[in-house]
């Protein structure tokens, strides 16, 4: 049973960040340090410095020879979940969009793992939740914060040339009247050209992708890291949370109101965030036969709070930014209450 003593490193452990959020709130709102465009290169280090040497430094020191495929089956299932209801909606409803697609999908299933997950699942379950909870992150920064950094690179790639169309005149049509304007678009196949530049030139899309293949190469031949070149990402990539937090508070700190998005999109946020997401993983888990902790571990993380990483890349793309900063800022406050209940609930499964 979770006690006091428990509590208390989780909440040492989210402390700091709020520290971090506090000093990029005063530094703007309160002592006028940063300009905004000041805030936006400070933004633009994180997400191409910091955050890609932070996943890379983790992933690198995973051992994939021994992940828990029938726990990443589960969320990938629960991931499918999310996507086909929310194209549904997307196509269905007449609020669907596709930018609300991708800031659902967000909100639903991108999860706060490392800095929460770890010392709250430690707490409940012991150390056999860690490694689940470290496999957890790995796929996500791998294959779901990619997929979700090409998405966000085809959306500003479509706009970009929507905005840049061009109008050519002919004299083609058949009844001999005036000249013709004839509006033309690019191809979906070189709007995918820039698309995979620009990810072969933004160092999150690869910076996971090296991190395991050196993971690989490392617990296969029982390679190590030099010093030199681990001591040079550490000096970055130990900067990546403390960092993002920093960036947020900038942002909040320009913003009119500290709830950018207003009470019913923060209410909206939270119900993806604690109930959606933690469904969608429930049924996933038992499509794949989990049970025990395994399962109460699978469904708890499903439930963190809000991907910091989630909230760098809406701020940089331009898309709801303060809906993910409100979603990271509220998660982190509910979060705890929400999941110890989570625990509670899940303590009468067998």
């Amino acid at each position: 049973m979770i006690g006091w003593e428990d509590v208390y490193k989780v909440v040492v452990a989210m402390t700091p960040l709020y520290v971090a959020l506090g000093l990029g709130y005063g530094s703007v709102r309160w002592w006028h340090i940063f300009t905004p465009d000041q805030c936006m290169a400070i933004n633009r280090l994180v997400s191409f410095f910091t955050l890609p040497l932070f996943t890379f430094e983790f992933a690198a020191h995973i051992d994939p020879f021994e992940m828990n495929y029938q726990f990443i089956g589960a969320d990938a299932i629960s991931k499918v979940i999310i996507v086909v209801v929310l194209a549904a909606w997307a196509k269905c409803s007449s609020k669907g969009s596709y930018c609300w697609f991708i800031t659902n999908f967000s909100l639903s299933t991108l999860t706060n793992t490392l800095v929460v997950g770890v010392p709250l699942l430690k707490a409940m379950y012991g150390e056999e939740a860690i490694p689940l909870v470290v496999q957890s992150s790995m796929v996500q920064a791998i294959i779901w914060l990619s997929i979700l950094l090409f998405v966000l690179e085809f959306r500003r790639a479509r706009s970009d040339t929507s905005a840049g169309d061009t109008t050519s005149v002919v004299p083609k049509d058949l009844e001999g009247n005036e000249n013709v304007a004839i509006r033309s678009r690019p191809s979906f196949w070189s709007l995918m050209k820039i698309v995979w530049l620009k990810l072969a030139l933004n160092p999150n899309s690869y910076a996971s992708i090296v991190g395991v293949v050196w993971a690989f190469i490392s617990n296969r031949w029982h390679f190590k890291m030099p010093s030199i070149m681990e001591g040079s990402v550490l000096i970055m990539s130990k900067a990546g949370t403390g960092m993002a937090m920093f960036s947020m508070g900038l942002f909040m700190a320009l913003q009119e109101k500290l709830i950018v998005c207003g009470t019913s999109l923060t209410v909206f946020g939270m119900l993806l965030r604690f109930i959606a997401g933690p469904a969608a993983m429930a049924i996933g888990s038992i499509a794949v036969g989990l049970h025990g902790t395994v399962l109460r571990v699978a469904i708890i993380q499903a439930a963190l709070p809000q991907s910091i990483t989630s909230f760098i890349y809406a701020r940089e793309y331009g898309l709801h930014a303060d809906v993910l900063s409100t979603a990271v800022i509220f998660g982190m406050l509910v979060s705890l209450p929400v999941l110890i209940g989570y625990y509670v609930v899940l303590g009468f499964l067998k």
